[in-house]
Protein backbone atom coordinates (compact mmCIF):
# COMPACT_ATOMS: atom_id res chain seq x y z
CA UNK A 1 0.00 0.00 0.00
CA UNK A 2 1.45 3.65 -0.84
CA UNK A 3 1.76 5.89 1.94
CA UNK A 4 -0.95 8.54 0.24
CA UNK A 5 -3.43 5.19 0.23
CA UNK A 6 -2.55 4.78 3.40
CA UNK A 7 -3.38 7.88 4.84
CA UNK A 8 -6.63 7.91 2.70
CA UNK A 9 -7.64 5.26 4.47
CA UNK A 10 -6.94 6.27 8.09
CA UNK A 11 -8.38 9.69 7.35
CA UNK A 12 -11.17 7.60 6.47
CA UNK A 13 -11.82 5.83 9.54
CA UNK A 14 -10.91 8.89 11.70
CA UNK A 15 -14.60 10.16 10.04
CA UNK A 16 -16.62 6.85 10.35
CA UNK A 17 -19.55 8.40 11.33
CA UNK A 18 -19.80 10.62 7.95
CA UNK A 19 -19.88 7.00 6.11
CA UNK A 20 -23.11 5.80 8.16
CA UNK A 21 -25.06 5.97 5.17
CA UNK A 22 -22.61 5.39 2.20
CA UNK A 23 -22.72 3.13 0.09
CA UNK A 24 -20.12 0.33 0.61
CA UNK A 25 -18.52 -1.46 -2.68
CA UNK A 26 -15.91 -4.04 -3.43
CA UNK A 27 -13.68 -4.98 -6.67
CA UNK A 28 -15.20 -7.30 -9.35
CA UNK A 29 -12.68 -9.98 -9.88
CA UNK A 30 -13.44 -13.11 -11.17
CA UNK A 31 -17.25 -12.83 -10.66
CA UNK A 32 -17.07 -11.99 -7.26
CA UNK A 33 -16.96 -8.64 -5.50
CA UNK A 34 -13.88 -8.56 -2.51
CA UNK A 35 -12.07 -5.83 -1.14
CA UNK A 36 -8.72 -4.76 -2.27
CA UNK A 37 -5.77 -6.96 -1.57
CA UNK A 38 -4.60 -4.37 1.20
CA UNK A 39 -7.71 -3.80 2.58
CA UNK A 40 -7.65 -0.02 1.66
CA UNK A 41 -10.85 1.89 0.85
CA UNK A 42 -11.57 5.89 0.15
CA UNK A 43 -14.00 7.75 -0.32
CA UNK A 44 -16.27 9.52 -2.50
CA UNK A 45 -18.09 13.16 -1.41
CA UNK A 46 -21.13 14.35 -3.03
CA UNK A 47 -20.20 17.20 -5.06
CA UNK A 48 -22.22 19.72 -3.35
CA UNK A 49 -22.93 18.86 0.13
CA UNK A 50 -19.93 16.91 0.68
CA UNK A 51 -21.21 14.24 1.92
CA UNK A 52 -19.38 11.06 1.78
CA UNK A 53 -21.52 8.60 -0.57
CA UNK A 54 -19.44 5.83 -1.06
CA UNK A 55 -16.74 3.95 0.43
CA UNK A 56 -15.24 1.92 -2.01
CA UNK A 57 -12.05 -0.44 -2.58
CA UNK A 58 -8.62 1.21 -2.97
CA UNK A 59 -7.12 -1.70 -5.54
CA UNK A 60 -3.31 -1.75 -5.52
CA UNK A 61 -1.12 -3.38 -8.27
CA UNK A 62 -1.75 -7.15 -6.74
CA UNK A 63 -5.57 -6.43 -7.47
CA UNK A 64 -4.42 -5.30 -10.95
CA UNK A 65 -2.77 -8.50 -11.30
CA UNK A 66 -5.83 -10.65 -10.11
CA UNK A 67 -8.11 -9.10 -12.34
CA UNK A 68 -6.49 -9.73 -15.52
CA UNK A 69 -5.34 -13.24 -14.50
CA UNK A 70 -9.17 -14.31 -13.70
CA UNK A 71 -9.62 -12.55 -17.68
CA UNK A 72 -6.91 -14.04 -19.43
CA UNK A 73 -8.33 -17.33 -17.31
CA UNK A 74 -12.00 -16.55 -18.72
CA UNK A 75 -11.04 -15.91 -22.46
CA UNK A 76 -10.54 -19.13 -23.93
CA UNK A 77 -14.20 -20.15 -23.31
CA UNK A 78 -15.53 -16.96 -23.95
CA UNK A 79 -13.77 -16.32 -26.78
CA UNK A 80 -15.33 -20.05 -28.32
CA UNK A 81 -18.71 -19.23 -27.28
CA UNK A 82 -21.14 -18.72 -30.11
CA UNK A 83 -22.05 -15.51 -31.66
CA UNK A 84 -26.08 -16.38 -30.16
CA UNK A 85 -25.48 -17.31 -26.75
CA UNK A 86 -22.59 -14.11 -26.80
CA UNK A 87 -26.16 -11.85 -27.63
CA UNK A 88 -28.24 -13.62 -25.49
CA UNK A 89 -26.31 -12.90 -22.88
CA UNK A 90 -25.66 -9.20 -23.72
CA UNK A 91 -29.28 -8.78 -24.25
CA UNK A 92 -30.16 -10.16 -20.66
CA UNK A 93 -27.83 -7.10 -18.70
CA UNK A 94 -29.50 -4.48 -21.30
CA UNK A 95 -32.65 -5.53 -19.58
CA UNK A 96 -30.74 -6.05 -16.10
CA UNK A 97 -29.63 -2.15 -16.55
CA UNK A 98 -32.96 -0.68 -17.52
CA UNK A 99 -34.37 -2.76 -14.29
CA UNK A 100 -32.14 -1.52 -12.05
CA UNK A 101 -32.64 2.09 -13.52
CA UNK A 102 -33.44 3.68 -9.76
CA UNK A 103 -30.06 2.29 -8.41
CA UNK A 104 -28.01 3.89 -11.18
CA UNK A 105 -29.96 6.85 -11.24
CA UNK A 106 -29.66 7.45 -7.38
CA UNK A 107 -25.64 6.42 -7.39
CA UNK A 108 -25.20 8.72 -10.37
CA UNK A 109 -26.52 11.70 -9.28
CA UNK A 110 -25.22 11.31 -5.55
CA UNK A 111 -21.82 10.25 -6.98
CA UNK A 112 -21.45 13.53 -9.37
CA UNK A 113 -24.13 15.67 -9.19
CA UNK A 114 -25.68 14.75 -12.16
CA UNK A 115 -29.52 15.60 -13.00
CA UNK A 116 -32.01 13.22 -12.84
CA UNK A 117 -32.62 13.10 -16.35
CA UNK A 118 -29.09 13.10 -17.80
CA UNK A 119 -29.22 9.60 -15.06
CA UNK A 120 -31.92 8.44 -16.28
CA UNK A 121 -30.47 9.22 -20.21
CA UNK A 122 -27.58 7.43 -19.36
CA UNK A 123 -29.16 4.10 -18.54
CA UNK A 124 -31.03 3.66 -21.21
CA UNK A 125 -28.01 5.24 -23.91
CA UNK A 126 -25.98 2.22 -22.15
CA UNK A 127 -28.59 -0.09 -22.35
CA UNK A 128 -28.97 0.64 -26.09
CA UNK A 129 -25.31 0.56 -26.09
CA UNK A 130 -25.46 -3.16 -25.14
CA UNK A 131 -28.04 -3.98 -28.07
CA UNK A 132 -26.38 -2.85 -30.36
CA UNK A 133 -23.45 -4.79 -29.08
CA UNK A 134 -25.21 -7.81 -28.84
CA UNK A 135 -26.49 -7.21 -32.31
CA UNK A 136 -23.05 -7.65 -34.13
CA UNK A 137 -22.24 -10.78 -32.67
CA UNK A 138 -23.37 -12.49 -36.08
CA UNK A 139 -21.32 -9.28 -37.57
CA UNK A 140 -18.10 -10.20 -37.12
CA UNK A 141 -17.46 -11.31 -40.69
CA UNK A 142 -14.40 -12.18 -42.72
CA UNK A 143 -13.65 -12.19 -46.94
CA UNK A 144 -12.45 -14.29 -49.23
CA UNK A 145 -9.51 -12.44 -51.19
CA UNK A 146 -8.02 -13.85 -54.65
CA UNK A 147 -4.75 -15.07 -54.95
CA UNK A 148 -2.43 -15.12 -57.38
CA UNK A 149 -1.51 -18.89 -55.91
CA UNK A 150 -2.70 -21.75 -58.26
CA UNK A 151 -5.08 -23.72 -55.88
CA UNK A 152 -4.74 -21.24 -52.81
CA UNK A 153 -7.47 -20.33 -51.09
CA UNK A 154 -6.84 -17.01 -48.64
CA UNK A 155 -9.23 -15.43 -46.30
CA UNK A 156 -9.42 -12.21 -44.04
CA UNK A 157 -10.50 -13.37 -40.62
CA UNK A 158 -11.53 -11.25 -37.82
CA UNK A 159 -10.99 -13.11 -34.55
CA UNK A 160 -10.75 -12.27 -30.35
CA UNK A 161 -8.01 -10.29 -29.32
CA UNK A 162 -7.40 -11.71 -25.66
CA UNK A 163 -7.97 -8.97 -22.65
CA UNK A 164 -9.08 -5.78 -23.18
CA UNK A 165 -8.63 -2.94 -20.90
CA UNK A 166 -11.48 -0.45 -21.00
CA UNK A 167 -10.88 3.19 -18.80
CA UNK A 168 -14.12 5.09 -18.48
CA UNK A 169 -14.32 8.79 -17.17
CA UNK A 170 -17.09 10.23 -14.56
CA UNK A 171 -19.03 12.74 -17.05
CA UNK A 172 -21.55 10.38 -19.02
CA UNK A 173 -20.60 7.67 -17.13
CA UNK A 174 -23.10 4.90 -17.53
CA UNK A 175 -22.93 5.33 -21.39
CA UNK A 176 -19.03 5.29 -21.35
CA UNK A 177 -18.35 2.73 -18.40
CA UNK A 178 -20.83 0.72 -20.51
CA UNK A 179 -19.04 1.47 -24.09
CA UNK A 180 -15.76 1.15 -22.73
CA UNK A 181 -16.41 -3.12 -22.71
CA UNK A 182 -19.50 -3.82 -24.75
CA UNK A 183 -18.21 -4.37 -27.95
CA UNK A 184 -15.37 -6.21 -26.70
CA UNK A 185 -17.37 -8.52 -25.55
CA UNK A 186 -19.74 -8.97 -28.20
CA UNK A 187 -16.18 -9.81 -30.19
CA UNK A 188 -15.46 -12.16 -27.57
CA UNK A 189 -13.11 -10.28 -25.59
CA UNK A 190 -12.71 -10.90 -21.92
CA UNK A 191 -12.35 -7.27 -20.16
CA UNK A 192 -11.38 -5.05 -17.29
CA UNK A 193 -13.38 -2.16 -16.73
CA UNK A 194 -11.19 0.63 -14.98
CA UNK A 195 -13.52 2.70 -13.04
CA UNK A 196 -13.53 6.50 -12.42
CA UNK A 197 -12.60 7.72 -9.20
CA UNK A 198 -15.00 9.96 -9.41
CA UNK A 199 -17.94 7.45 -9.60
CA UNK A 200 -16.65 3.99 -8.32
CA UNK A 201 -20.39 2.86 -6.63
CA UNK A 202 -21.84 4.08 -10.12
CA UNK A 203 -19.39 2.06 -13.08
CA UNK A 204 -19.01 -1.29 -10.40
CA UNK A 205 -22.71 -1.48 -10.62
CA UNK A 206 -22.32 -1.98 -14.84
CA UNK A 207 -20.44 -5.12 -13.81
CA UNK A 208 -22.66 -5.92 -11.37
CA UNK A 209 -25.35 -6.01 -14.18
CA UNK A 210 -23.37 -7.82 -16.62
CA UNK A 211 -22.33 -10.82 -13.64
CA UNK A 212 -26.39 -10.71 -13.08
CA UNK A 213 -27.10 -11.33 -16.79
CA UNK A 214 -24.97 -14.92 -16.63
CA UNK A 215 -21.72 -14.02 -18.87
CA UNK A 216 -19.66 -15.86 -16.20
CA UNK A 217 -16.75 -15.04 -14.06
CA UNK A 218 -14.00 -13.15 -15.13
CA UNK A 219 -15.70 -12.18 -18.28
CA UNK A 220 -16.21 -8.87 -16.82
CA UNK A 221 -13.71 -7.10 -14.03
CA UNK A 222 -13.95 -4.29 -12.40
CA UNK A 223 -11.20 -2.24 -10.93
CA UNK A 224 -11.75 0.85 -8.43
CA UNK A 225 -8.86 3.12 -6.60
CA UNK A 226 -8.28 6.11 -4.85
CA UNK A 227 -7.29 8.83 -6.85
CA UNK A 228 -3.51 9.15 -5.89
CA UNK A 229 -3.11 5.81 -6.83
CA UNK A 230 -4.46 5.98 -10.75
CA UNK A 231 -1.25 6.66 -12.30
CA UNK A 232 -0.20 3.04 -11.34
CA UNK A 233 -2.69 1.45 -11.49
CA UNK A 234 -3.09 2.37 -15.37
CA UNK A 235 0.41 1.94 -15.75
CA UNK A 236 -0.03 -1.34 -14.86
CA UNK A 237 -3.50 -2.21 -16.47
CA UNK A 238 -1.31 -1.23 -20.07
CA UNK A 239 2.51 -3.00 -19.01
CA UNK A 240 0.93 -6.46 -17.88
CA UNK A 241 1.88 -8.63 -20.07
CA UNK A 242 -1.52 -10.46 -20.71
CA UNK A 243 -3.71 -7.56 -21.82
CA UNK A 244 -3.71 -6.89 -25.34
CA UNK A 245 -5.72 -3.92 -26.14
CA UNK A 246 -6.87 -0.33 -24.03
CA UNK A 247 -9.23 2.15 -24.59
CA UNK A 248 -9.76 5.61 -23.21
CA UNK A 249 -11.86 8.03 -22.90
CA UNK A 250 -10.78 11.62 -21.52
CA UNK A 251 -8.85 14.45 -21.28
CA UNK A 252 -5.91 14.64 -24.15
CA UNK A 253 -3.67 15.22 -21.30
CA UNK A 254 -4.21 11.95 -19.58
CA UNK A 255 -4.47 10.22 -23.14
CA UNK A 256 -1.28 11.03 -24.35
CA UNK A 257 -0.07 9.15 -21.07
CA UNK A 258 -1.83 6.62 -22.15
CA UNK A 259 -0.68 6.51 -25.74
CA UNK A 260 2.91 6.96 -24.50
CA UNK A 261 2.84 3.91 -22.02
CA UNK A 262 0.39 1.35 -24.68
CA UNK A 263 3.37 2.96 -27.43
CA UNK A 264 5.98 1.72 -25.26
CA UNK A 265 3.99 -2.07 -24.74
CA UNK A 266 3.20 -2.26 -28.46
CA UNK A 267 -0.35 -2.59 -27.35
CA UNK A 268 -3.16 -0.70 -29.45
CA UNK A 269 -4.84 1.98 -27.88
CA UNK A 270 -8.18 3.31 -28.56
CA UNK A 271 -8.72 7.53 -27.34
CA UNK A 272 -11.67 9.50 -27.55
CA UNK A 273 -10.31 12.83 -25.53
CA UNK A 274 -11.65 16.59 -25.15
CA UNK A 275 -13.57 18.35 -27.78
CA UNK A 276 -14.07 21.91 -28.64
CA UNK A 277 -16.55 21.76 -30.60
CA UNK A 278 -18.00 24.26 -33.14
CA UNK A 279 -21.58 25.60 -33.92
CA UNK A 280 -21.07 27.31 -36.95
CA UNK A 281 -24.50 29.53 -38.23
CA UNK A 282 -24.85 30.91 -41.43
CA UNK A 283 -26.90 34.31 -41.93
CA UNK A 284 -29.18 32.25 -43.95
CA UNK A 285 -30.20 29.88 -40.59
CA UNK A 286 -33.53 29.26 -39.20
CA UNK A 287 -32.50 31.17 -35.88
CA UNK A 288 -34.70 29.38 -33.53
CA UNK A 289 -33.26 25.99 -34.68
CA UNK A 290 -29.98 27.16 -34.51
CA UNK A 291 -30.50 28.36 -30.73
CA UNK A 292 -32.41 25.35 -29.75
CA UNK A 293 -29.62 23.13 -30.60
CA UNK A 294 -27.33 25.57 -28.97
CA UNK A 295 -28.66 25.65 -25.95
CA UNK A 296 -28.82 21.80 -25.79
CA UNK A 297 -25.64 21.68 -27.01
CA UNK A 298 -23.90 24.12 -24.88
CA UNK A 299 -25.61 23.29 -21.29
CA UNK A 300 -26.66 19.88 -21.40
CA UNK A 301 -24.99 18.18 -18.09
CA UNK A 302 -23.09 21.72 -17.29
CA UNK A 303 -21.49 21.61 -20.06
CA UNK A 304 -19.26 18.34 -19.21
CA UNK A 305 -19.56 16.27 -22.21
CA UNK A 306 -16.90 15.95 -24.86
CA UNK A 307 -18.97 17.14 -27.71
CA UNK A 308 -20.57 20.03 -25.69
CA UNK A 309 -21.07 23.29 -27.64
CA UNK A 310 -17.92 25.27 -26.54
CA UNK A 311 -17.53 27.86 -29.82
CA UNK A 312 -20.73 29.55 -31.52
CA UNK A 313 -19.17 30.68 -34.91
CA UNK A 314 -21.89 33.18 -36.05
CA UNK A 315 -21.98 35.57 -39.42
CA UNK A 316 -21.76 39.02 -38.26
CA UNK A 317 -24.72 40.29 -40.03
CA UNK A 318 -26.88 37.85 -37.60
CA UNK A 319 -24.91 37.59 -34.68
CA UNK A 320 -26.81 40.52 -32.95
CA UNK A 321 -30.40 39.11 -32.66
CA UNK A 322 -28.69 35.40 -32.19
CA UNK A 323 -27.06 36.84 -28.79
CA UNK A 324 -30.18 38.43 -27.83
CA UNK A 325 -32.26 35.35 -28.14
CA UNK A 326 -29.71 33.03 -27.25
CA UNK A 327 -28.65 34.79 -24.27
CA UNK A 328 -32.45 35.01 -23.19
CA UNK A 329 -33.06 31.60 -23.16
CA UNK A 330 -29.56 30.68 -21.12
CA UNK A 331 -30.81 33.39 -18.55
CA UNK A 332 -33.48 31.48 -18.07
CA UNK A 333 -31.94 28.11 -17.07
CA UNK A 334 -32.15 27.19 -13.60
CA UNK A 335 -29.81 25.64 -11.80
CA UNK A 336 -29.77 23.49 -8.38
CA UNK A 337 -28.43 20.90 -6.59
CA UNK A 338 -30.48 17.49 -8.24
CA UNK A 339 -31.16 16.20 -5.36
CA UNK A 340 -33.11 18.78 -3.42
CA UNK A 341 -34.21 20.36 -7.03
CA UNK A 342 -35.42 19.40 -10.16
CA UNK A 343 -33.45 21.78 -12.72
CA UNK A 344 -32.55 21.93 -16.13
CA UNK A 345 -28.58 22.56 -14.44
CA UNK A 346 -26.80 20.26 -11.81
CA UNK A 347 -23.87 20.70 -10.79
CA UNK A 348 -19.99 20.46 -11.64
CA UNK A 349 -18.31 17.40 -11.03
CA UNK A 350 -15.93 19.20 -7.83
CA UNK A 351 -14.99 22.85 -6.46
CA UNK A 352 -11.77 22.67 -8.93
CA UNK A 353 -13.47 22.52 -12.02
CA UNK A 354 -16.21 24.82 -11.16
CA UNK A 355 -13.17 27.32 -10.26
CA UNK A 356 -11.35 26.82 -13.16
CA UNK A 357 -14.46 27.89 -15.47
CA UNK A 358 -14.36 30.86 -13.67
CA UNK A 359 -11.10 31.80 -14.15
CA UNK A 360 -11.71 31.30 -18.09
CA UNK A 361 -15.15 33.23 -18.04
CA UNK A 362 -12.80 36.24 -15.58
CA UNK A 363 -9.90 36.16 -18.48
CA UNK A 364 -12.33 36.79 -21.13
CA UNK A 365 -13.86 39.33 -19.47
CA UNK A 366 -10.83 41.18 -18.37
CA UNK A 367 -9.75 40.97 -22.00
CA UNK A 368 -12.89 42.48 -23.73
CA UNK A 369 -15.26 39.92 -23.74
CA UNK A 370 -19.20 40.65 -22.72
CA UNK A 371 -20.95 38.38 -20.51
CA UNK A 372 -24.51 38.04 -22.20
CA UNK A 373 -25.63 35.70 -19.73
CA UNK A 374 -24.72 33.98 -16.58
CA UNK A 375 -20.93 34.18 -15.02
CA UNK A 376 -22.24 33.75 -11.48
CA UNK A 377 -21.57 30.64 -9.57
CA UNK A 378 -22.10 29.64 -5.66
CA UNK A 379 -19.39 26.45 -5.06
CA UNK A 380 -20.09 23.40 -7.92
CA UNK A 381 -23.51 25.25 -8.83
CA UNK A 382 -23.27 27.67 -12.02
CA UNK A 383 -25.50 29.68 -14.07
CA UNK A 384 -25.54 29.26 -17.97
CA UNK A 385 -22.76 31.56 -19.17
CA UNK A 386 -22.76 33.16 -22.37
CA UNK A 387 -19.62 34.94 -23.31
CA UNK A 388 -19.96 37.51 -26.59
CA UNK A 389 -17.26 39.11 -28.77
CA UNK A 390 -14.26 36.18 -27.95
CA UNK A 391 -10.94 36.52 -29.72
CA UNK A 392 -7.96 34.41 -29.77
CA UNK A 393 -6.15 36.66 -26.93
CA UNK A 394 -8.39 35.19 -24.86
CA UNK A 395 -7.71 31.60 -22.69
CA UNK A 396 -11.33 30.35 -23.37
CA UNK A 397 -11.04 30.65 -26.87
CA UNK A 398 -8.37 28.15 -26.54
CA UNK A 399 -9.09 26.13 -23.83
CA UNK A 400 -11.48 23.14 -23.13
CA UNK A 401 -14.18 24.91 -20.40
CA UNK A 402 -15.93 21.51 -19.88
CA UNK A 403 -18.65 23.68 -17.93
CA UNK A 404 -21.81 25.72 -18.63
CA UNK A 405 -20.24 28.19 -20.41
CA UNK A 406 -20.01 28.56 -24.35
CA UNK A 407 -18.34 31.26 -26.21
CA UNK A 408 -19.72 33.84 -29.43
CA UNK A 409 -17.10 34.17 -32.19
CA UNK A 410 -18.43 36.65 -34.96
CA UNK A 411 -16.98 35.96 -38.61
CA UNK A 412 -17.68 37.77 -41.59
CA UNK A 413 -18.12 34.88 -43.99
CA UNK A 414 -18.21 31.22 -44.65
CA UNK A 415 -14.55 31.37 -45.47
CA UNK A 416 -13.61 33.26 -41.53
CA UNK A 417 -16.50 30.74 -40.18
CA UNK A 418 -14.30 27.36 -41.81
CA UNK A 419 -11.16 28.90 -40.33
CA UNK A 420 -12.25 29.93 -36.92
CA UNK A 421 -13.75 26.64 -36.75
CA UNK A 422 -10.81 25.30 -37.26
CA UNK A 423 -8.67 26.88 -35.14
CA UNK A 424 -8.11 24.77 -32.24
CA UNK A 425 -6.21 21.72 -31.21
CA UNK A 426 -9.09 19.65 -31.05
CA UNK A 427 -11.45 17.73 -33.36
CA UNK A 428 -14.09 15.68 -31.92
CA UNK A 429 -17.52 17.28 -33.13
CA UNK A 430 -19.27 20.04 -34.93
CA UNK A 431 -22.42 21.53 -36.06
CA UNK A 432 -23.68 23.77 -39.07
CA UNK A 433 -26.77 25.71 -39.26
CA UNK A 434 -28.08 26.81 -42.76
CA UNK A 435 -31.27 26.39 -44.95
CA UNK A 436 -28.99 25.91 -47.93
CA UNK A 437 -28.09 22.23 -47.28
CA UNK A 438 -25.77 22.29 -50.35
CA UNK A 439 -23.65 25.61 -48.73
CA UNK A 440 -23.51 23.85 -45.26
CA UNK A 441 -22.13 20.91 -46.48
CA UNK A 442 -19.84 22.58 -48.35
CA UNK A 443 -18.96 24.59 -45.37
CA UNK A 444 -18.99 20.97 -42.66
CA UNK A 445 -16.49 18.89 -45.47
CA UNK A 446 -14.05 21.52 -44.68
CA UNK A 447 -14.10 21.30 -40.73
CA UNK A 448 -11.84 18.83 -39.53
CA UNK A 449 -13.65 17.12 -36.76
CA UNK A 450 -14.68 13.29 -36.61
CA UNK A 451 -18.01 14.18 -36.52
CA UNK A 452 -20.38 17.04 -37.69
CA UNK A 453 -24.30 17.62 -37.79
CA UNK A 454 -26.06 19.87 -40.07
CA UNK A 455 -28.97 21.52 -38.29
CA UNK A 456 -28.38 19.55 -35.22
CA UNK A 457 -26.69 20.06 -32.38
CA UNK A 458 -23.09 19.35 -31.69
CA UNK A 459 -24.05 16.73 -28.89
CA UNK A 460 -25.48 13.64 -30.21
CA UNK A 461 -24.23 9.93 -30.66
CA UNK A 462 -25.86 7.08 -31.52
CA UNK A 463 -24.80 3.41 -30.42
CA UNK A 464 -24.30 2.14 -34.15
CA UNK A 465 -22.38 5.18 -35.26
CA UNK A 466 -18.76 5.16 -35.70
CA UNK A 467 -17.82 7.71 -33.31
CA UNK A 468 -14.52 9.41 -32.76
CA UNK A 469 -12.02 12.25 -33.79
CA UNK A 470 -9.36 13.89 -35.18
CA UNK A 471 -6.36 15.71 -33.87
CA UNK A 472 -5.89 16.43 -30.11
CA UNK A 473 -9.55 14.66 -29.90
CA UNK A 474 -7.95 10.69 -30.28
CA UNK A 475 -8.43 8.19 -32.72
CA UNK A 476 -9.95 5.33 -33.39
CA UNK A 477 -13.60 5.09 -33.69
CA UNK A 478 -16.20 3.31 -31.03
CA UNK A 479 -19.73 2.24 -32.18
CA UNK A 480 -21.00 -0.46 -34.91
CA UNK A 481 -19.33 -1.84 -37.31
CA UNK A 482 -16.32 0.44 -36.85
CA UNK A 483 -15.58 -1.22 -33.23
CA UNK A 484 -15.60 -4.25 -34.67
CA UNK A 485 -12.33 -3.81 -36.52
CA UNK A 486 -10.86 -2.10 -33.26
CA UNK A 487 -11.54 -5.04 -30.51
CA UNK A 488 -10.38 -8.01 -32.99
CA UNK A 489 -7.36 -8.96 -35.01
CA UNK A 490 -7.68 -9.16 -38.41
CA UNK A 491 -5.78 -12.30 -39.69
CA UNK A 492 -4.98 -13.96 -43.08
CA UNK A 493 -5.46 -17.51 -43.21
CA UNK A 494 -5.09 -19.88 -46.46
CA UNK A 495 -5.60 -23.41 -47.69
CA UNK A 496 -3.85 -25.14 -50.28
CA UNK A 497 -6.21 -27.13 -52.20
CA UNK A 498 -3.56 -28.67 -54.70
CA UNK A 499 0.06 -29.36 -55.19
CA UNK A 500 1.88 -26.11 -55.05
CA UNK A 501 5.37 -25.96 -57.06
CA UNK A 502 8.13 -24.71 -55.27
CA UNK A 503 11.53 -23.65 -56.59
CA UNK A 504 13.75 -26.44 -54.90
Amino acid sequence: MSAATTNAAVALKADRADTSGAERVGLLIGGASRAAATGAVFARRNPVSGEVVTVAAAASIRDVDAAVTAAAAAFPAWSQQGPGERRRRLLLAADGMERRLDDFVGRMMRETGATRGWSMFNVFEAARMLREAASMTTQITGEVIPSDLPGNVAYGVRRPVGVLVGIAPWNAPIILGTRAIAMPLACGNTVILKASEACPGLQVLIGDVLQEAGLGDGIVNVLTHAPEDAAAVVDRLISHPLTRRINFTGSTRVGRIIAEKAGRALKPVLLELGGKAPMVVLDDADLDQAVDAAIFGAFMNQGQICMSTERIVVTAGIADGFVAQFAARAANLAVADPLVADAPLGALVDLAAAARVSELVADAQARGAVIAAGGTRTGVLMAATVVDRVTPEMRIYHEESFGPVTTIVRVADDAEAVRVANDTEFGLSAAVFSRDIVRAMAVARQIDSGICHINGPTVHDEPQMPFGGTKASGYGRFGGKAGIAEFTELRWLSVQTTPRHYPF
